[in-house]
């Protein structure tokens, strides 16, 4: 058996169509959790009160984040980024010069030179690091960070470099998250610490998104993480808990192991094809016609 032949597996979601979501990430993000957002909502939703406090413990895009904030369905909201790249954007963002970065986008002069010329730069200041993974993130292949990959050739529509280049939608949304970010604290560092610190708070809700089995080392710098390691501390939450991951043996006999349910879900990747997701929680009461036909 491959990875990806593992049969039958009942679903009861339908795939989402990710255009009925609310695109408030200035990223477009590998992995990204768009197209789960529905479903995150049910979650963050399962008790009348908003969640106390929210923990995206791989916080990437921070489509999750982003999306409890401003629709209020969290309180508060905590974001953790160990990819250095990634962590600069939030931190000025959230922290710092948002203003700048936001203009900086909207007024450049997007070229081969120009990029190439960007990002040579050396010393760079951290709202550099920031603008510059803004860059990357989308003249690169797929939005794709890891190294390895290279800049877009032909594009969308013969458009090239700028064929995923918005300067004004990328500009609105890093200004409206302005509104927010007195909800949210960001923390560049690692995940299994965060963890580790609050896993014994009832109150916290973790979203954990971690780099994937299959795809991790294509799509991310820090994909190299221990899965065995994470389902412990999942296991030890005292609080509510979404884990995602692909949907594989491995990942399976690792829920077994540490008596974790879950559920499938299906989801289309950026290439249309269709595969199932495992969604491990604490508990499956808030899941829309959740039928007993995964793990107990």
């Amino acid at each position: 058996m491959t990875l990806f032949d593992l049969g039958n597996t009942p679903t009861s979601q339908e795939v989402v169509n990710v255009a009925s979501v609310p695109q408030r990430s200035p990223f477009r993000y590998p992995g990204g959790k768009t197209w789960l957002i529905p479903i995150v909502r049910k979650w963050l939703k399962q008790t009348p009160k908003p969640a106390p406090i929210l923990i995206e413990v791989f916080a990437g895009g921070g489509i999750v984040s982003l999306t409890a904030a401003f629709e209020k369905l969290a309180e508060h909201v905590t974001m953790v980024e160990i990819d250095e790249e990634v962590a600069a954007v939030w931190e000025v963002i959230l922290n710092g010069k948002n203003g700048w970065l936001a203009e900086k986008i909207y007024n450049y002069d997007l070229t081969y030179n120009n990029v190439k010329a960007e990002l040579e730069k050396p010393n760079k200041a951290l709202q550099d690091v920031a603008f510059c993974t803004i860059l990357k993130n989308r003249v690169f292949h797929g939005g794709i960070l890891a190294k390895g990959s290279g800049m877009i050739k032909n594009g969308e529509n013969g458009k090239g470099l700028t064929s995923r280049w918005y300067p004004k939608t990328l500009r609105d949304r890093i200004l409206a998250i302005d509104y927010i970010k007195n909800k949210i604290t960001f923390i560049a560092g690692d995940a299994f610490e965060v963890l580790e610190k609050n896993v014994a708070n009832p109150a916290a809700y973790f979203f954990i998104d971690p780099p994937y089995t299959i795809a991790g080392r294509r799509l991310y710098n820090h994909y190299d993480i221990d899965h065995e390691q994470l389902f412990k501390l999942t296991a030890q939450i005292a609080g509510k808990f979404m884990l995602t991951y692909d949907d594989t043996p491995e990942i399976r006999q690792l829920a077994a192991k540490y008596q974790l349910q879950y559920r499938t879900i299906p989801m289309k990747t950026t290439l249309h094809f269709q595969k199932n997701e495992l969604i491990i929680a604490d508990n499956f009461d808030w899941w829309p016609n959740s039928p007993k036909t995964d793990n107990p």
